[in-house]
């Protein structure tokens, strides 16, 4: 535990130093929410103020802006010879992970509170009771904690910092073909099927569903499956190529 505070510290440390991935992990989201609600929001019918449907997507796209700097760091731990001087002390090398995974979902509990206060500023009006804001806590918990332990995977797993940076990619786009921006059901053939079955709009669906005080059992149940299975398999894939490259 001692070590992980250490890492904690020295990760924290890293990110005051690199303005570039806090603009990409609170600011970018917040720039995205102004631009969809202002720009685009007229042309969207989904049913209620726009400002209220879009929040729960782009609290999802919060915790994936920020997961590029996370991927990079992991990487360059990995190949410019820190994780070497590690060895050679006492520090636990699960820490080196742990450290990464506890601040990228550190950050991403800051964007979503900052991109949050904003959405109120802008009209956001959600129903949700308390203890439907305890859930939404969870579920923002759950999916940052699976995020970080994938991309960390991820990071682990590139070749160079690089193209560490560019494993976020995919995660950032997903969220862009899933319900986040617009219902499902109008989008056309074949696009409809994967944006309903891929993981990320169950999660936001969730998420939406109890912002709105109507929270989805079946939602839920998959949003957290999901979760639970991305975190497990981030989870042994980072520990097994950390241990074998290290």
């Amino acid at each position: 535990m001692s070590s992980s505070i250490v890492m904690l510290r020295r990760n924290f440390k890293h990110v005051a130093r690199n303005p570039v991935s806090v603009f990409n992990s609170i600011f970018m989201p917040i720039v995205m929410l102004f631009m969809f609600v202002y720009m685009f929001g007229d042309a969207f019918s989904v049913g209620e103020d726009y400002v209220d449907y879009a929040t729960p997507g782009m609290m999802l796209m919060a915790v994936c802006y920020g997961l590029g700097a996370t991927a990079t760091a992991v990487n360059s731990d990995m190949t410019k010879g820190i994780i070497n001087r590690f060895k050679v002390m006492d520090v636990s090398r699960g820490a080196v992970l742990t450290g990464h995974v506890i601040s990228t979902v550190l950050t991403n509990i800051l964007a979503i509170a900052a991109l949050t206060g904003v959405a109120f500023a802008m009209g956001f009006r959600p129903e949700a009771s308390l203890g439907n804001w305890l859930g939404l806590a969870g579920i923002v918990l759950l999916l940052s904690f699976a995020a970080s332990w994938l991309i960390v995977a991820l990071g682990l797993a590139a070749k160079s910092p690089e193209t560490a940076g560019l494993a976020a990619v995919p995660m950032i786009m997903l969220p862009f073909f899933s319900s986040a921006i617009v219902p499902a059901d109008k989008m056309g053939p074949g696009l409809k099927q994967f944006a309903e079955y891929q993981p990320f709009t169950s999660i936001i669906e969730t998420m939406r569903g109890l912002l709105n005080g109507t929270p989805s059992t079946g939602y839920t149940i998959t949003a957290i499956a999901w979760c639970v299975g991305l975190a497990l398999v981030g989870y042994l894939w980072a520990t097994a190529t950390f241990k074998k490259r290290a």
